[in-house]
Order: structure tokens, then sequence, then C-alpha cells
């Protein structure tokens, strides 16, 4: 999916309440890691509610490019044969991860300490992203890449011959690039040991212990320390997937906007390294309720109860950032209807994104009438009694930019419009019709 088609331009217009039922997708983080992990045990690993978007079936594709056997049983049911750890088999062809910034850092990782060379591509807005956050710690473990300037893809990665362990200590926080070294150091002998200073999305830790690695947690005055010991053999397991937070946040939000609203979004992840989103959103005054929390699959979910709120803005704590990154959107659209200014800081890892998040959320609303400032590490929207509208908003190729803008639409004065829609097809490919079950007015 390399190439891009003809831009979908689509358009939300101001919308009665939404109600209903809103079976949001499987979480796209956990799918990628289901799939890669399964690819690396022995036996057959059984997905139920795997996320079937484009990223993700990227990811399926070049894990059988690698030698698993995966194959879909039904919707949302799959399932992958492994090849074990240190077993994957050179790719014939060009690795193509599409729009995927998650499935080609974490396929590097896995790849990386096994003497075989891979050529990883993606479509216009991937190329652009950088590479050498992952490619830096891999190298540490015996791993050499060769990509265009900025260590961006096209690239080619060759594994390690003899992998050593390594201890990394992550400049910056991101769950990519940690799970990318865990994942790595699964093939390399003795203990692999990352440091984040600010704990970010844990999935990749809870389904190695799930897989049988042994891994241990612990804090310290360095900070967070993730001890993976290398070599193990990994069994398959079956894998319940919980709905993604971060595409529950659209219909949401989007109650939130909505005068009269009142939605419930079933079996949404609480794990505490993603619900900043929902913490801010009840801060902010939402009527949010979490009913029936309970464990699915090793992950905390609850059903989102949620009715339209009169909302105020806030200062968003800057330590809340890794466990919203995603979010940061869609709560951008969200503050424009609220009373006051919603302060977002801490978030410039929003700049290399699949686009430059804050100039296209700042660009696009001020084209809808909304007053914004924003450094190189923040964004503040002033909200407004009533957003004017009535624009056609620059997605940069990015889903949740034109997700985000698709919600504003409904409860903006005049109709929205983004210029290119396709790529929500990547993460929330049942985002339109989802949304209009729900009561929202969306036109092609």
């Amino acid at each position: 999916m390399s190439g891009h088609g003809p831009a979908t331009p689509m358009t939300a217009h101001k919308s009665g309440p939404l109600a209903g039922v809103a079976h949001v997708p499987g979480d796209k983080s956990i799918s990628h890691r289901a799939l890669i992990l399964g690819a690396m045990a022995v036996g057959e690993t059984r997905i139920t509610g795997l996320l079937e978007g484009q990223d993700v079936l990227d990811t399926a594709r070049a894990m059988r490019a690698f030698g698993a056997e995966v194959t879909q049983h039904g919707p949302g049911e799959w399932s992958v044969h492994g090849v074990g750890v240190g077993g994957f088999a050179e790719p014939d062809q060009v690795i193509d991860c599409g729009n995927s910034g998650t499935g080609v850092r974490l396929i590097m990782g896995a790849m990386a300490t096994t003497p075989i060379a891979a050529t990883f591509t993606g479509d216009a807005s991937l190329n652009k992203r950088p590479m050498g956050r992952v490619t830096d710690p891999l190298a540490l473990f015996g791993a050499q890449a060769y990509g265009r300037s900025g260590g961006r893809l096209p690239l080619t990665l060759i594994g390690a011959n003899e992998p050593v362990p390594v201890r990394y200590t992550l400049p910056m926080p991101s769950a990519q690039v940690k799970s990318a070294v865990l994942l790595a150091g699964l093939n390399a002998p003795g203990e692999t040991v990352v440091i984040e200073a600010e704990p970010t999305r844990d999935h990749t830790e809870r389904m190695l212990r799930g897989f049988g690695a042994e891994i241990r947690v612990e804090d310290s005055p360095e900070g967070r320390l993730i001890t993976l010991t290398g070599q193990p053999e990994l069994s398959a397991q079956r894998v319940a997937v919980p709905r993604d937070p971060s595409s529950a946040a659209f219909p949401v939000c989007a109650a939130l906007l909505v005068e009269g609203s009142d939605i419930l979004v079933p079996g949404v992840s609480q794990n505490p390294t993603r619900n900043g989103i929902f913490v801010t959103l009840q801060e902010m005054g939402a009527d949010l309720v979490l009913e029936n929390p309970r464990e699915e699959g090793g992950e905390p979910v609850a059903d989102l109860r949620v009715r339209f709120s009169a909302l105020e803005g806030i200062e968003v704590p800057p330590e809340r950032a890794a466990s919203m990154i995603d979010e940061y959107p869609i709560l951008a659209a969200l503050a424009a209807t609220t009373k006051g200014k919603t302060v977002m800081r801490g978030i410039k890892e929003l700049r290399v994104k699949e686009s430059d998040r804050i100039d296209a959320m700042a660009r696009g609303l001020e084209a809808c009438g909304v007053r914004v400032e924003e450094t190189e590490d923040s964004l503040t929207v002033h909200g407004m009694e009533a957003v004017p509208g009535g624009s056609t908003v620059q997605t940069h190729l990015d889903h949740r930019i034109a997700m985000s803008f698709l919600c504003l639409g409904m409860a903006a004065q005049a109709p929205i419009t983004v210029d290119d829609a396709s790529p929500i097809a990547t993460s929330f490919p049942i985002f339109k019709a989802l949304m209009t079950g729900l009561g929202a007015q969306i036109t092609e």
C-alpha cells in the first residue's frame, strides 16, 4: 500500500444527538504485537478481535514474508503458526509497511538479531518519518542499517550475526523504540535492559510475559527498568484483543461535542499507559462513566457510557502525554468547543507522527475560525461558543487529523470537509459506518 490512491474528500455536517452502541475496532498496538509475537512463538497462536485495518494487514503480510503461516478464519479471527525466536527466514521481496510506523519499527526490532537482510519501505507519509531512533539502538546489538538521509525509508536492515545483549536508555518516551529493543533482545544471549524515564504503553511487556518470556519491570533512580532474559522459547497463545482506546476517543469526543448525545462504547482498554484521554475528559467535566470493569487478554477493559457535557478548558499535565499521545488531535478539536482555553504541553513527539500533528491541527482549527497558539512543544486552543466551520481542512495523509475534523464538523455551524479521508482505513476502517450509525451526518 505504498502507493496512495485518489483522494477521497469527506464532509461532516451539524448532527442531531448521537445515540446507540459504538463497537470500535480492536486495539491497533496489541494487534501488531500479537501477530509479531505469534510469528516468533512455537505452535499456533489464535487471535480474536484483531484490528483488520490496513496497518495491521501490512504487518500480517510481513510476518508471512519472514516465514510464519498467517491465516484469517473469519472477521477478527486469525491464527499464526510461528517459526520460533531466531527462526525468521530472509524475505524474497521488499517489506511494504504502508502507513504504519508501529509496524515497521517493531518488525525491524524482531528481525535485528537474526542473521538475515530485509528491505523496508512504506507510503509517502511513512517514508518521511525518522527511523534512526530505532536503527541506532538496534546497531548496539550488531545490526546494520542502510537507508536514505536521516535514516529514512526505503531502508535495508542486516541482522546481527552474533548479537550481544544491550542496556539502553530511551532518549525520548517511545513505546515503539522500547518495543523494538525488547523484541531484538529476544534473540540475544543474556539480559537486555531498557530504561525509560517516563512510562510508555506497556503492551509489549504484558504480551511477552503472556508468551512465556522472562521479563522484570522495576523502578530505580534511573527510571523504569525493564529486564528481558534472551533466547526463551515462546509458547503459542490465545490472544483476545481489547477494543482500541485511540479509536474509542472519536465517538466518545463526538458524543461530548453534539448536544443531547448518549452513547455506550463497550470493551475499551483501560490500560493505565493508554487511558490519559479519558482521565483528561473527566477533568474537563465530561459525563463519562466506566462501567463493568474487567480483564480481557491480560488487559484491563471497561464499557464507557458518555453523554453530552458542557466542558471547560484545562491545562493537560505534560507528564500525561505518553499515555494519550495519539489522542491530542481529537482533544484539540473538542477543545475548540469548550469554555476557556485548553493548553497541551510536552507534545513535541506529535511533530514526527504520520504528519506534523501540531501544525496540522493548528492550521485546520484556524481554517475553521478557532484561535490557537503553538510552540515547538505545545498547542493552546481557545474554546468558543460556536465553531464557524465552513472550510476544507488539509489532512496530510493522516488518519487522526481526518477523523478529528470530521468529529468537529458534527458540531460546527457550517460543514467541515477533509481533503482526503482515505487514510482512515489504516486504523479505523468502519469509522464512517459507525458514526453514521450513531446519527452523525457524514457524506463523501
